[in-house]
């Protein structure tokens, strides 16, 4: 069966973030010397030509950016096995959880403005979040609980280290206690698949954090890192201390700003054609679960899923990315403080917590998403649960991705092998020098 949103990448494997990892600090500086090659993914290239194809995936895009240049993009077949749309740079696809960084960081723009603490108390902002309990046992019982020993902070939404669940990774009576009051994880399809329908959820952020402070936290903030709903709450904190709706924040504060045109929670009816059909894998056979001209991203949102809400293209996600790299500027203007994006993408996680192996294990953690460590150090990013991922590497600005629409991407060996490509292609560049 289908695995839920996000279920198979954000517990198993979700980043191990190896689309650069392992190059190492000593090297990557010479990738800039690469920066006039006429072809900089031969490898990756053909890892995506195999991919595509009838009995495989009808589409995908794969793109490599070095130091302030326009990515390399390698785009081969179609937006859909019934849609015969040219998959371009320009294709919509359903980033998930590759929103959680663009939300990191439109809250670390507000850290950088002084109208928010990384430590400062969520209750400060959400007073419904003072007196919060947590299970005496995770995923245990929720009426055996305690009182939270302390607060819950901004620091703790960033980092999956609050102890709010999420629906997707909790079992027994709390997934049922959230799910029961549609605090449920983004949106698939119109269609109620067992395995995938996991209920209404809530309408409004507001309704949202009220319901959501109903619920038990699993752990003591600050003490374990969980995999949670805690970029989807951070969007109603953004908008209380921002001023405005959240999706309206982001829109005015990042997406326009950085030349992102092709981003939204809602996707324009004018622009269907360009969005892509995401599929569910069972066996190797890829099943529709959500067609582009009837996409459920056609409609409006229960509310604006900070956590996993965004449709994106591979080339407005390069433009966040690119602008990350080059610390909050992009096409000379600036879109973050030098200081939001340079403290959201080092560690931020509590003294003493670490992110679990099946996260990505010997890493620290942002403002939203997964920080290298050793010959990792300087990379940032995340992927989403429908076969996309992204990342920079701060230190020497590389930045790459890979877009493709099924679930789980776990179902098969692609996003390995593209891993592999990739560094491979890095290596061959280095080499010419």
């Amino acid at each position: 069966m289908i695995e839920s949103l996000g279920a198979a990448m954000d517990r198993r494997m979700l980043l191990r973030m190896g689309l650069c990892a392992g190059l190492g600090a000593a090297v990557m500086p010479r990738l800039a010397l690469a920066a006039g090659d006429p072809e900089l993914l031969p490898r990756v290239r053909d890892v995506v030509e195999r991919w595509v194809g009838p009995g495989k995936f009808p589409g995908m895009v794969a793109s490599l950016g070095l130091p302030g240049r326009e990515p390399e993009f390698v785009a081969r077949g179609s937006e859909g096995f019934t849609d015969a749309d040219t998959v371009t740079a320009d294709s919509l696809f359903r980033i998930y959880s590759m929103t959680k960084p663009v939300t990191g960081m439109a809250a670390m723009q507000l850290v950088a403005r002084g109208k928010l603490g990384l430590d400062q108390p969520l209750h400060d902002i959400l007073p419904k979040f003072r007196q919060m309990m947590v299970q005496d046992t995770y995923d245990g019982s929720v009426t055996e609980l305690h009182p939270a020993p302390g607060p819950v902070t901004i620091r703790h939404l960033l980092t999956h280290t609050s102890g709010i669940g999420y629906s997707i990774i909790q079992q027994g009576p709390i997934k049922t206690l959230l799910e029961d009051k549609g605090l449920v994880a983004g949106q698939i399809s119109r269609k109620r698949v067992p395995g995938l329908f996991r209920g209404e959820p809530v309408k409004g952020l507001a309704t949202f954090a009220d319901r959501l402070a109903e619920v038990p936290l699993v752990a003591d903030p600050g003490t374990r890192w969980s995999y949670s709903m805690g970029l989807d709450l951070m969007g109603r904190v953004i908008e209380v201390v921002g001023g405005k709706p959240f999706d309206r924040y982001l829109r005015e504060t990042i997406f326009e700003p950085a030349g992102m045109t092709s981003t939204w929670f809602r996707v324009p009816r004018r622009e269907a054609r360009r969005l892509t059909t995401n599929y569910g894998a069972l066996g190797p056979v890829l099943v529709p679960i959500d067609e582009g001209a009837d996409s459920i991203y056609l409609d409006k949102p229960a509310f604006p899923f900070g956590g996993a809400g965004l449709v994106s293209t591979p080339r407005d996600y390069d433009r966040f990315l690119r602008m990350l790299a080059q610390r909050g500027t992009i096409d000379g203007r600036r879109v973050l403080a030098e200081e939001a994006v340079m403290t959201g993408t080092r560690d931020l996680l509590p003294a003493g917590v670490s992110v679990p192996p099946m996260f990505g294990g010997n890493a620290g953690f942002g403002a939203g998403g997964r920080v290298g460590r050793g010959a990792e150090a300087g990379i940032y990013g995340w992927s989403g649960a429908a076969g996309t991922v992204g990342m920079v590497d701060m230190v020497h600005g590389l930045r790459s991705q890979i877009f493709v629409q099924f679930m789980p991407p776990t179902a098969n060996t692609l996003l390995p092998e593209f891993q592999v490509a990739l560094k491979a292609d890095v290596m061959a560049l280095l080499e010419k020098r």
